[in-house]
């Protein structure tokens, strides 16, 4: 484990597991139809490659960079899309593919964004939820593991472009994100 990690979480075992668990339920609700996942970069982009590898119908793939936290560990509340797509949405079943759903104000934003675009369907796919963080009543279709609110890292998931690379997700150090 990481000097920098208080506990682990959930074991890259147990990550594994539970994808291929999503991507199975994702690949039987979706059968039949042409999924478009769009990834929400940076922390996604493990998850995302990982349950791809778990999902047996086709899809398609696209990227957003959005930011709302910048280099802090508390969301700043304010959500601006860094990339946008560059696959048009309209008529599509679109999932979205999340890493954490905290507050939900990026979700809310996000999904607002894409029903704009007029899609046949949008849902979400989540690796974590942090229970009893929500700011909205925003529900993921599909959810990895729920958690307690706890600054986490690993399997993507970062604090200042660090630790994403932990094959695990732990919880970081409060004293590592409260230096100065």
């Amino acid at each position: 484990m990481h000097e920098d990690v208080t506990r682990v979480l959930f074991t890259e075992d147990e990550i594994a597991e539970r994808v291929k668990e999503l991507g199975a339920q994702i690949s039987k609700d979706y059968a039949g139809k042409k999924l478009l996942l769009i990834t929400v970069l940076r922390g996604a982009f493990i998850f995302m490659a990982d349950l791809i590898r778990s999902i047996d119908i086709d899809v398609e793939v696209d990227f957003m960079a959005v930011s709302s936290y910048g280099t802090e560990a508390k969301s700043s509340g304010i959500v601006r899309i860094i990339k946008d797509l560059d696959t048009s949405v309209e008529g599509r079943d679109v999932l979205i593919v999340e890493d954490v759903l905290d507050s939900g104000l990026t979700l809310k934003y996000l999904s607002k964004n894409m029903k704009s675009r007029k899609p046949q369907s949008l849902e979400v796919v989540t690796l974590l939820l942090k229970e009893g963080k929500q700011e909205t009543d925003y529900v993921c279709k599909y959810v990895g593991f729920v958690c307690e609110d706890e600054f986490v890292v690993g399997y993507g998931l970062d604090y200042a472009e660090k630790f994403r690379n932990l094959p695990y997700i732990g919880v970081l150090a409060s004293e590592v994100y409260t230096r100065q």
